[in-house]
């Protein structure tokens, strides 16, 4: 039996019609009762019902709400579960049916059955489309209804979420492949998973450098500290900070109001002195006793003198001058202001602005071993796009403890080229290694923490 002309034109405009209807569905749950109902204007049957791998049975023609535990809902679950995914639609029937479930057909569904597959997709499993009704189906409906059953799946799946990393479609397309395989009888070597794992072996194989991170920061090279000179406090600041100085320029002068006042007794004690000396050698000529003190007198003067002298040192020193051209590394001259120093106390730096390196800080779980020479990059955090280059001088031996607590490597690298960036920026400095395999690149760190934890 053959549709009419005009049956088959009738049966076109509804199929346009209804895939109009499906693009435009506002849920998944429209498209599901479209699915199990709207398809009777393509061709008459008795009875549908949707299908899916992971849900079960999720709709059936003729109800609004479905119960799941009916008796009819069961028998159609193992029904459908027992089919085989196939991707033309497939007449059953009660012969057809696997063993089960083909002795109740009779009693739950008309004789003839057409299957329309559901392929499987990144975010659901595969599904199936069961009508069924007392005639047999006819082939021009069959096409018709797979053309209704592609449109419908397409607008079904692109409400789906958009998951391209799916553990379970990853698994499907894999057993998929292997099942593939196995049927193709392909040689070992070019099957998937020989090609994969070769594939995968050889990168972890791959060489690449071992690199480390680390806060860093531009110092100065080679700045001279100035450091105080005498104990005392300090009175005034010529020079402000990161200002320009040329050799000789005074910097900072300390209160000279005691060592004058001690260098002018000094001074005083020594006139004495001498003036005593003096009197002692007159009166030598007419007395032998005076002549004897003579020597007494004359280590008491070298005495008075050395002090003096001292003193007159100290009030010299008590204006610091820059020992060499450059800027001044100084964060504070208020702070400094009425302070009392103790000798040898740092006070600032003067540092040459184009004598610049990189100082970076490497953590203890990240000491890898490094040569001088290494690769080092500066990622500065004010200018993250133009990292400074430079090589890596010398690594401490001993991990020194920060500020903050924690103990890390000291690490200096000298500059490739001159930069404009000035003294003090910070960032993250990247140091490079030895070539190693990937594999030990990607594991080294878990490795490391798994010995810590266990001590394996």
């Amino acid at each position: 039996m053959e549709m009419s002309d005009g049956a088959h034109a009738a049966a076109v405009t509804s199929l346009i019609d209804m895939a109009h209807r499906a693009r435009h569905a506002h849920n998944s749950v429209e498209l599901e009762f479209m699915a199990v109902n709207g398809t009777h204007a393509l061709a008459p049957y008795r009875q549908a019902a949707l299908w899916f791998a992971d849900r079960g049975i999720c709709a059936l023609s003729g109800v609004v709400q479905m119960e799941a535990n009916a008796p009819y809902v069961h028998w159609l679950q193992r029904l459908c579960a027992s089919l085989p995914e196939r991707a033309p639609p497939l007449q059953i029937g009660a012969l057809d049916a696997p063993a089960g479930t083909a002795e109740e057909w009779a009693e739950w569904l008309p004789e003839f059955g057409l299957l329309l597959p559901i392929p499987a997709s990144d975010a659901s499993p595969c599904g199936a489309l069961l009508l069924a009704r007392d005639i047999p189906w006819m082939d021009e409906e069959i096409s018709l209804l797979a053309e209704w059953a592609d449109a419908w799946q397409h607008a079904y799946r692109a409400r789906e979420p958009r998951v391209r990393w799916h553990l379970g479609s990853l698994k499907a397309r894999a057993a998929a492949r292997l099942q593939q395989e196995r049927n193709a009888a392909l040689p070992w070597w070019r099957r998937r998973v020989v090609q994969v794992t070769a594939a995968l072996g050889l990168a972890l194989l791959c060489p690449v450098r071992l690199t480390v991170l680390a806060p860093g920061e531009l110092v100065a090279a080679n700045p001279a500290v100035i450091r105080s000179p005498l104990e005392g406090v300090i009175e005034r600041f010529h020079v402000k900070p990161n200002q320009l100085v040329k050799k000789g320029q005074p910097l900072f002068d300390f209160d000279q109001a005691q060592l004058a006042t001690r260098f002018a007794v000094a001074s005083q004690t020594l006139a004495t002195a001498e003036a005593e000396y003096r009197q002692s050698v007159q009166q030598a000529l007419t007395d032998g006793k005076s002549k004897s003190q003579l020597a007494t007198l004359q280590g008491k003067i070298e005495e008075r003198r050395a002090e003096a002298d001292f003193l007159r040192g100290q009030v010299e020193r008590a204006s610091v001058l820059a020992p060499q051209d450059g800027i001044v590394l100084l964060d504070d001259p208020g702070e400094w202001i009425g302070r009392p120093v103790m000798t040898g106390e740092r006070i600032l730096r003067v540092a040459v602005p184009q004598d610049v390196e990189v100082e970076a800080w490497l953590p203890v779980a990240d000491a890898i071993p490094l040569s001088p020479g290494a690769t080092t990059t500066l990622y500065l955090s004010a200018t993250p796009l133009t990292p400074v280059a430079a090589t890596l001088r010398y690594v401490s031996y001993d991990a020194l403890q920060r500020p903050d607590g924690s103990y890390a490597y000291r690490v200096r690298a000298k500059l490739d080229g001159a930069t404009e960036h000035r003294v003090g920026l910070k960032g993250t400095a990247r140091v490079s290694g030895n070539w190693v395999p990937l594999a030990y690149w990607m594991l080294r760190r878990p490795l490391a923490l798994i010995r810590q934890t266990l001590g394996w």
